[in-house]
């Protein structure tokens, strides 16, 4: 078994499957590196159906990692569904730490401890894809001294993840899809200085991999907003990027969130909560119809008019609330 020299790490998402293939066939068998890929489009069944579709285009290894395996040169390795992809000196470690961006696997957290195990010697590569999964990572890879490549916005079928690395940063290469293997060649056979990751990005890596997970952790990483997190209700840190140009937030039990993907988990958690209000209203509306009836059974009829008044003031909020929730959701 040979070590790879470098680590080239691969995030996509809408459009990808067609993009990897093209991208793949473009590697050498003498390719000295390892690649490591995230896609997100199914958190069902995506790992083994990318590997049967990547292995008639390409002449490396193709697999679905395991976790604590050795990372071999040659060897192409798919994140498995529902679970963190990270990268350790040698090996593969996979975790079911918190989602990042709603998505387990995350492009972040692979592309982030990638850049803390072999810094200057990853390749982080973003092609086709909705939102802005990935972002951080690159800059995190960038911060320790590796290579950032995107496909070019012009070409992707879905622009926005391309597009959303621009925006934050300076990358090395904006790409067609046919010029990447060339440049990914000769970027590994160069010979770069190691870089010491910044002490916040071994938080952050630490926080997915469940290593370190403490309200103490994120707070020296962060600045405490005004937020809740969607998924677990506890207080959001404002985390901002060196370059001043994009905030996330990530609470301290590990969940990560960009500005886009926050609003966007926060529309369907109200959207969740209206429909549990609207359920509880409608049953308790029934309840009373119920000990109305119960009532004028027995000849209480003072009574049954209580339950009664009750349950038409009910029915009105009930109304409005279904009003509410369906204007909501045109909204959403």
């Amino acid at each position: 078994m040979e070590q790879p020299k470098f680590i080239i790490v691969i995030g996509t998402s809408a459009g990808g499957i067609n993009a990897l293939a093209e991208l793949v066939e473009q590697f050498r068998k003498d390719l000295d590196a390892a690649v490591l890929i995230v896609m997100h489009l199914s958190r069902a069944s995506i790992g083994d159906f990318l590997v049967h579709r990547l292995r008639p285009h390409t002449l490396l290894t193709c697999e679905v990692a395991k976790d604590d395996v050795p990372i071999e040169k040659g060897h192409i390795y798919i994140a498995p569904p529902n679970h963190h992809m990270l990268v350790k000196p040698g090996k593969i470690i996979l975790g079911h730490g918190p989602e990042e961006n709603r998505w387990r696997p995350s492009i972040d957290v692979l592309f982030r401890s990638a850049a803390i195990a072999y810094n200057s010697r990853v390749i982080g590569i973003i092609l086709t894809g909705a939102l802005d999964d990935g972002t951080t990572g690159m800059l995190a890879i960038k911060q320790c001294g590796g290579i950032s490549i995107v496909q070019d916005p012009n070409e992707a079928e879905y622009p926005d993840m391309p597009l959303s690395v621009l925006n934050s940063m300076e990358v090395d290469y904006s790409l067609h899809l046919t010029e990447m293997g060339k440049v990914v060649l000769e970027m590994t056979k160069t010979e770069p200085e190691p870089i010491e990751a910044p002490s916040d990005l071994v938080i952050e890596s630490g926080i997915a991999e469940r290593v370190v997970v403490d309200y103490d952790s994120v707070q020296q990483i962060g600045q405490k907003s005004i937020y809740a997190c969607p998924d677990c209700g506890g207080g959001l840190w404002t985390i901002s990027n060196k370059t001043g140009k994009t905030d996330r937030y990530r609470c301290h039990i590990g969940h990560s969130y960009s500005e886009n993907d926050l609003v966007i988990k926060q529309g369907q958690v109200l959207e969740a909560t209206l429909w549990t209000a609207l359920r509880i209203m409608e049953e308790r509306r029934n309840l009373l119809k119920k000990m109305e009836d119960d009532s004028l059974k027995k000849g209480f009829s003072t009574m049954a008019q209580g339950y009664q008044a009750k349950g038409r003031d009910l029915q009105f909020h009930v109304d409005k609330m279904k009003e509410i929730l369906y204007a909501t959701q045109e909204a959403l």
